[in-house]
């Protein structure tokens, strides 16, 4: 362990950390702030040059191209709709159960061995607060942790047909390993656990608690 009980694990590259960063913002309700940054983010992921900003970019240019209020009504319709969309990772894990709200507490006290809580009102497992997270710190537990629900939503909104599911691709694509080709893979990288280099993090969860066993 580091100073101050943080994992001594090298930090991730410096594209990934602006990769996430870029996706927690892309993540966020389309509203005036997301639209002014937008730019930035364009620059930002260009100046990387690297596959993962490469399937982030139209992304970019679409909600830039795009009338605000249907942006808006894309993104309601997206992810506010159906829980098969959530981007609260413990959903994915523990559902809504008793167990979810010791979950969150995990992450809270992940995030303080590092000196930084969520800020806000967003739960500390919403996407793009984790990405942020992330970003900030230069690391990829919890991506890991979670790998098992970011394909399972990488999946669902790849079928959906939304232009999000870039995000959930360029996130799953800096995390070691081949991203599994469906629902089913997905579930058999659930069930094998966290990453061997990951030993004594939270396990995935109750399996039977995941959307796409219940729809």
């Amino acid at each position: 362990m580091g100073a101050a009980g943080r994992p001594s694990r090298e930090p991730v590259p410096y594209a990934a950390a602006v990769l996430y960063q870029a996706a927690a913002r892309l993540l966020a309700y389309p509203d005036a702030e997301l639209a002014g940054g937008l730019p930035l983010v364009g620059d930002a992921l260009r100046s990387l040059g690297t596959q993962g900003a490469g399937v982030l970019l139209p992304l970019v240019e679409h909600l830039a191209a795009a009338e605000p209020a249907a942006a808006a009504e894309a993104y309601v319709g997206t992810f506010d709709f159906t829980s098969r969309h959530c981007l609260h990772l413990t959903w994915w894990t523990e559902g809504d159960t008793r167990r979810r709200g010791a979950a969150l507490v995990r992450f809270k006290e992940h995030y303080r061995r590092y000196g930084l809580e969520p800020r806000g009102d967003d739960l500390p497992d919403f996407l793009p607060v984790v990405l942020e997270f992330c970003a900030e710190t230069r690391t990829d537990t919890l991506l890991r942790e979670h790998r098992p629900a970011l394909e399972l939503l990488r999946l669902a909104l790849t079928e959906n047909g939304t232009p999000y599911a870039r995000v959930l691709e360029a996130v799953c694509g800096t995390l070691p390993g081949a991203s599994p080709a469906d629902r089913a893979q997905a579930m058999a990288m659930a069930r094998g656990g966290p990453p061997s280099e990951d030993v004594g993090l939270v396990p995935y969860g109750h399996l039977g608690l995941l959307p796409v066993l219940t729809e």
